[in-house]
């Protein structure tokens, strides 16, 4: 398949591109949370952001217990984040940094000299799954700690945040950006 490549998005008019055995059987879980999503985005296009969005996706799946796995480094925004969403919810909330175990002990590359604890998504997602979230949001996990969570989260994942240092958590900043597109990967902008 190469659908970002194709022009025409016949699949939008109810064209099927894709081969017979790929048609999915929904599980109940699942299909719930399609109508769920679908409600949200037919009772409320272009109206909510996406933190509004979730809080409506959430209490539409009838979840009581959310839990948020974020980085210390967005220690402020998941305080306001988890404050937001205890209005409604019963949240457990996680730090990338628990156990305060040290790079070294793994064999860890290390951003300065001197003692440095590992961010532990692993953790994090046993700490959640312990609590029984049924819910768990991300908020700012570092590029592979994030995969990692979702592997280990037996609760569904969604991300709030995602972590980019350089264009202050929005890397769709990158595609948007004519220049960057063109110096550093010798494309024009589409």
């Amino acid at each position: 398949m190469k659908c970002a490549s194709c022009d025409t998005r016949r699949c939008r008019q109810g064209k099927d591109c894709t081969p017979r055995e790929v048609q999915p059987e929904y599980a109940s879980e699942d299909l719930e949370m399609m109508k769920a999503a679908s409600k949200i985005e037919a009772n409320f296009y272009m109206e909510k952001t996406r933190l509004e969005e979730l809080v409506l996706f959430a209490k539409e799946m009838g979840y009581r217990k959310l839990g948020v796995a974020f980085c210390v480094g967005l220690e402020n925004e998941a305080r306001t984040f988890c404050k937001i969403l205890e209005k409604d919810f019963i949240v457990e909330s996680v730090c990338c940094k628990i156990c305060g175990v040290d790079k070294e002990e793994y064999g860890l590359d290390k951003i300065r000299d001197g003692r440095e604890t590992t961010c532990n998504p692993i953790a994090q997602a046993m700490m959640l799954n312990r609590a029984g979230t049924e819910l768990n949001i991300i908020v700012g996990l570092c590029m592979g700690h994030d995969i990692l969570f979702n592997k280990h989260s037996e609760a569904p994942v969604t991300t709030f945040i995602v972590k980019d240092r350089v264009l202050t958590h929005n890397p769709a900043g990158a595609l948007y950006s004519g220049y960057y597109l063109k110096k550093r990967f010798g494309l024009e902008k589409m």
